[in-house]
């Protein structure tokens, strides 16, 4: 699987995606701009001494990350999304793309996919979303649920 992480804010987010991208071996993607850095003293710093060993890919921005990935099949993460996680199939080489912590994906992407836009299933009347690296483990797990079970 494919962990892209549009324009993350929150390091602590990213750290913990990586970490679920290492133990699942799932390549995570960040798209620029990032809202912190990840040069490697600050990485040591924070003591993600595990950071070296994740498959990473770093993007300068959207564009560049379609350009190299033309033929990707892209799952759009949005709680405005109508359909939830469980009711699509994934595969193996699939995309899932989280928006930043403060905004999610642009709702140009939700709505002018609307077949490849997804939610976690939640109550109406609950919280308005959940943390993205939360939202990451959900999901990356659900799809290596499905491709489990094939």
């Amino acid at each position: 699987m494919n962990i892209v992480l549009v324009e993350p804010e929150i390091p602590q987010n990213t750290g913990a995606a990586g970490r679920l991208t290492l133990a699942t071996g799932s390549t995570l993607h960040l798209i620029k701009p990032l809202g912190f850095s990840i040069d490697e003293k600050t990485v040591r710093r924070t003591g993600l001494d595990y950071w070296k060993d994740v498959d990473l890919k770093v993007w300068e921005n959207i564009e560049e990350f379609h350009a190299a990935n033309p033929k990707a099949r892209l799952w759009f993460l949005s709680t405005k999304a109508s359909q939830g996680i469980w009711d699509v199939k994934f595969e193996e080489d699939d995309f899932l793309l989280f928006g930043r912590e403060s905004k999610g994906l642009p709702e140009s992407w939700i709505f002018g996919s609307p077949e490849s836009a997804i939610k976690i299933p939640m109550r109406e009347d609950s919280t308005r979303s959940l943390n993205l690296a939360t939202s990451v483990a959900i999901v990356l797990y659900e799809a290596e649920r499905q491709l489990s079970l094939r």
